[in-house]
């Protein structure tokens, strides 16, 4: 512990003696994305839930159907606007806070914000038809009106994802001996071997934060004496939803790790708390590195495990931080924690779908009527939050000292603007009242009376 305490206090000597900007610029980044990205993961799978809701109200003519899809539609409009806001201002960021980043790399990562731009506004026309459509369209026709808001939520996030994965592994474009860039291919750094992986393991998780977070407030809904027809089915949609890429997760997790070893192995040596270059690397389990004695005590290990999930092989070699320069060496023990939070909860969020297909395929009572279950799905709306936080974490900070992997560290990167810490000031401000006003009108929309054969037991 006092290796961590050590090394956290270090890294925040150096980011100050580095540039009086470094700190506040990383920590508003930090927070705006940390926020950002739940409105985008809600953008993403929330409609999906609604166009499967509506899809059964057509089917089976259902009113309670057709009563939570519109409910939900109308608070998606004000998690969308919100999201469209503060997806905004991480745009402006980038130019602001990192103008070497933006007036170097530029050119080469042009195209996915260009692209995510089409599918944004694609959204946006499609939200405003589906929300004005309820009553004035034919409802096949109103359902259609769904289908491109959900796909293209999910390209949008695909796009920006691609910007992330060229700066873990950056690709298509040359440098010349005094830095200029030369010979740019923006669909190659886009395509880059990251890019895969990365962009797959962002959308489940989308899908498993807003099927979760969906399942833990309908859980709280029963818990208060509110079991009506509507909260049982919106709670099993958004287990069926969660449950379901928790399980995905898991696969494509292991291709994440695979892909990690191959394009940056101090980040891998990082998150598993790695020091020494070794066949037969162990799988570590909890502990806590620390940088002064290179060992990470506490941790239970599991021999060869790490060869196995890095290389398929359990002779592997794994490259540990010692085989790097210590000036390359992201923050290890906050990149481990976080990656054993990841790998924690979502371990826990992969038996609770396996226990919710249980419960509803062969369960003896209504899975709505069991305490400890809902209790359980309660806990696991913020549980998969901090899931995505944590693995958010991961990927920033393992990829430090590098804004673009090897190219441009992100000291270098910074602008070198006066007021940087009072526009972080206002940023949170802003955002204060963002998350007061957001929470206050969704609050009023949930205490909306529902028709009476929608809230039925």
């Amino acid at each position: 512990m006092h290796g961590a305490r050590h090394l956290t206090v270090g890294h925040l000597m150096m980011l100050l003696a580095d540039s009086a900007n470094l700190l506040p610029a990383r920590l508003q980044m930090a927070f705006t994305l940390g926020f950002h990205i739940i409105f985008a993961c809600i953008g993403m799978g929330l409609p999906i839930l609604i166009v499967l809701a509506e899809w059964l109200s057509l089917r089976n003519g259902d009113p309670v159907w057709r009563t939570l899809a519109k409910r939900w539609s109308k608070g998606f409009a004000v998690l969308f606007a919100v999201g469209a806001v503060s997806g905004t201002v991480l745009s402006f960021e980038l130019g602001l806070l990192w103008p070497e980043f933006m007036g170097k790399f530029g050119p080469v990562v042009g195209l996915p914000f260009t692209l995510e731009g089409f599918a944004f506004f694609t959204e946006g026309i499609f939200v405003g038809i589906y929300l004005y459509g309820w009553n004035r369209l034919a409802p096949f026709h109103h359902w259609l009106c769904g289908l491109p808001i959900a796909l293209a939520g999910t390209m949008s996030a695909w796009f920006v994802v691609t910007t992330n994965s060229f700066m873990n592994c950056p690709q298509g474009f040359q440098l010349d001996a005094d830095g200029k860039l030369l010979d740019v291919q923006p669909w190659t750094a886009m395509l880059n071997p990251a890019t895969g992986a990365q962009t797959t393991h962002m959308i489940v998780a989308a899908y498993m934060v807003t099927g979760f977070l969906v399942a833990s407030f309908y859980a709280w809904e029963i818990l208060r004496g509110r079991n009506g027809l509507y909260q049982r089915r919106a709670l099993t949609l958004g287990v069926l939803l969660g449950g379901f890429f928790a399980l995905v997760q898991g696969p494509v997790g292991h291709w994440a790790g695979h892909v990690v070893a191959v394009t940056q192995p101090i980040k891998l040596a990082a998150m598993e708390g790695q020091w020494e270059t070794e066949t037969y690397a162990p799988l570590r389990i909890g502990g806590i590195p620390d940088p002064e004695t290179k060992t990470t005590p506490y941790a239970i290990e599991i021999p060869g495990m790490l060869s196995v999930l890095a290389y398929d092989n359990p002779a592997a070699e794994v490259q540990g931080l010692n085989a790097f320069p210590e000036d390359l060496h992201p923050p290890t023990p906050i990149v481990h924690v976080a990656f054993q939070i990841m790998v924690g909860i979502g371990t826990l969020l992969i038996f609770i779908g396996l226990w919710s297909g249980y419960l509803l395929k062969w369960g003896k009572s209504a899975w709505h009527e069991r305490r400890w279950w809902l209790l359980t799905l309660l806990a696991s709306g913020p549980l998969t939050v901090l899931a995505m936080e944590a693995g958010w974490t991961v990927t920033e900070v393992g990829r430090q000292p590098w804004i673009v992997q090897g190219f441009l560290r992100t000291k270098d990167a910074v602008t070198q603007a006066p007021g940087v810490w009072f526009i972080f000031a206002v940023t949170m401000s802003i955002y204060l009242v963002l998350t007061v006003g957001c929470i206050s009108v969704l609050r009023i929309l949930a205490k909306q009376p529902m028709p009476e054969d929608a809230d039925v037991a």
